[in-house]
């Protein structure tokens, strides 16, 4: 069965809607009296009806949100309509309403780290307004919706209800999707809001829970002669501070597997390093549910905690498990950003996919996420891909990872490192071919050139590109899975390799730092930038389309991490 046209998806979403208004029975007059609409009402279509003729009753237009249209996942074809009465959670994200304010407030913390707002200060000036949250309670409540979360300061709400009810609330239409990975819940073309939120709702996320974003690590198969390195032996090749992130808090990203503390404790006990505190919250139902497969998200897992509380043993280590959803993903980012008990100071996410693949609202959304870490001093490490200057796109494009392409973090690309005893020998860009895989890296086509990027260029086979948009990545480390990174996952030693490594390393180092100042460095990028010479410059190798070259370059950024002069500069 072919999926359905965007047109004919629409046509039955709107049915569907306004099917459920004899179902739920009531509206709002325009007095704010609930009232039983007659059958002449019921059968007026809700994106066209105002205030019908003869009567007292009005319903509000629907509007459809910009940025919210999806379209079915390459291959995938429709199974017919979603089960009515499954059950599901919806996340409502709601605007800023002090925008003008907001961007002041990111501007100044981007220009001194010092300029930062407590959490508490962020949610009394940024967080959501009481009038907007009441507005969705009421929307929630008209369509038999029920509220599973309400958070502030996240502008976040989290609705529950079936399929039918969201149907009927977004004018959708879900149905079921199959795909070469399973099944998905989806839909085709924008989400639908009633007036009288559309202007205070910036993106509804979880309608469709396609899988958003892949773990950026590949483990090594087992060859003769290969390298591996520790997470400590890295960080004496990089020059790391003496330190161990005291006082420090690393939240990190996940969206499935899990970990296991027997093997932490005997991954660490084999370096002869305390184990970090290391705690599990769980995001929208998601939990620490290890898979027992090195080859699936328990790498990923073990992998980011293993190399930051190597290199950060006294840093408190928060992993946020969420479900792989555009929903869960926003919702464990914003949640470890706004986290009061917690009160992370660096995020470390080694999960993500094309930009392409994002809904316009999930990147905007994401976005301000971001920027809202930057206001408190929170440093986001971003792994951006392991597929090279096309990201696994099959379209003979290229194009850069999201989040990493998000002009609010930390983008990390990956190298090839060869050492010479406790020197580095050689470090080129990482690049194993397309089935060994390469570091991300390019020009976004969705973010605007940041004012630390102008004057750059992309360097590719045919010649140097001025930046006109965002250039990935920033920084660089050690990401090769033939020079990878020993850890211990589900009772096994191996190796593994990918940018997914980058990010807690930066995550490690950054703690450190941080420990020793005594407070959080925040937003680095545009101080690494003006002092570039404190990085290693990579000027061998390509990732496909960009070469690397003196400088920053879209494979390795402005290269790899001198501790020591890094310290200095912070």
């Amino acid at each position: 069965m072919p999926a359905r046209s965007a047109k004919e998806t629409r046509s039955r979403a709107q049915h569907s809607r306004n099917a459920a208004l004899p179902v739920h029975g009531w509206m709002l007059n325009h007095q704010g009296v609930r009232s039983h609409p007659t059958v002449h009402e019921a059968c007026v279509p809700s994106h066209e009806m105002a205030t019908v003729s003869g009567s007292s009753n009005t319903v509000s237009m629907d509007k459809p949100l910009a940025g919210s249209e999806r379209a079915p996942m390459r291959g995938a074809r429709s199974l017919g309509s979603a089960v009515p009465n499954a059950r599901l959670m919806v996340s409502v994200v709601l605007r800023q309403p002090a925008a003008d304010a907001f961007r002041a407030c990111v501007a100044d913390a981007q220009k001194n780290a010092a300029d930062i707002l407590t959490r508490e200060q962020f949610r009394q000036s940024y967080g959501a307004s009481e009038d907007d949250l009441a507005r969705v309670r009421a929307f929630a409540a008209r369509f038999g919706l029920s509220i599973d979360q309400e958070d502030a300061a996240r502008r976040t709400v989290r609705l529950a209800g079936t399929v039918a009810q969201f149907n009927a609330a977004f004018g959708v239409d879900l149905e079921t999707y199959e795909h070469d990975g399973g099944t998905y819940r989806g839909r085709v073309g924008p989400v639908h809001l009633p007036v009288d939120i559309a202007n205070i709702v910036v993106a509804v996320l979880g309608l469709d829970d396609r899988p958003q974003a892949n773990a950026h690590f590949r483990v090594r198969p087992a060859a003769v002669g290969a390298l591996s390195y520790t997470p400590l032996q890295l960080a004496s090749l990089y020059a790391f501070p003496a330190g161990s992130g005291n006082g420090q808090c690393i939240a990190i990203i996940e969206l499935g597997g899990g970990f296991r503390p027997a093997d932490l404790e005997q991954y660490f006990a084999q370096l002869s390093v305390p184990s970090p505190v290391v705690t599990a919250v769980s995001v929208d139902r998601a939990q620490n549910a290890p898979t027992g497969s090195v080859n699936g998200p328990d790498g990923e897992v073990m992998l980011d905690i293993e190399v930051a509380g190597a290199i950060a043993p006294a840093a408190r280590i928060v992993v946020y498990f969420a479900p792989n959803t555009d929903a869960g993903f926003l919702d464990a980012i914003t949640t470890a950003i706004h986290d009061t008990a917690n009160a992370p100071t660096i995020l470390s996410i080694s999960w993500g996919g094309p930009e392409s693949t994002y809904t316009q609202q999930a990147l905007m959304a994401f976005d301000d996420a971001f920027a809202t870490a930057v206001t408190l001093g929170v440093t986001v490490c971003v792994a951006c891909g392991d597929n090279g200057s096309t990201d696994g796109v099959a379209d003979a494009q290229n194009h850069v990872d999201f989040p990493a392409s998000s002009p609010h973090v930390l983008a990390c690309g990956g190298t090839r490192l060869q050492a010479n005893g406790t020197t580095i020998a050689s470090e080129t860009v990482w690049n194993d071919g397309a089935n060994g895989g390469a570091t991300g890296g390019g020009i976004s086509d969705v973010f605007a050139l940041p004012a630390w990027q102008t004057g750059l260029a992309a360097t590719s086979a045919t010649g140097a590109t001025a930046l006109a948009k965002r250039g990935v990545p920033d920084i660089c480390a050690n990401a090769d899975p033939q020079t990878g990174f020993a850890v211990f996952v589900d009772g096994r030693s191996l190796t593994i390799g990918g940018t997914s490594a980058v990010a807690p390393l930066w995550a490690g180092l950054i703690a450190r730092i941080n420990g020793m100042r005594g407070k959080p460095v925040g937003f680095i990028n545009p101080v690494l930038y003006a002092n570039a010479t404190s990085l290693n410059d990579i000027t061998q190798g390509d990732n496909g389309a960009f070469v690397a070259a003196p400088g920053w370059d879209a494979c390795t950024g402005l290269g790899s991490p001198n501790g020591s002069k890094l310290t200095k500069v912070f």
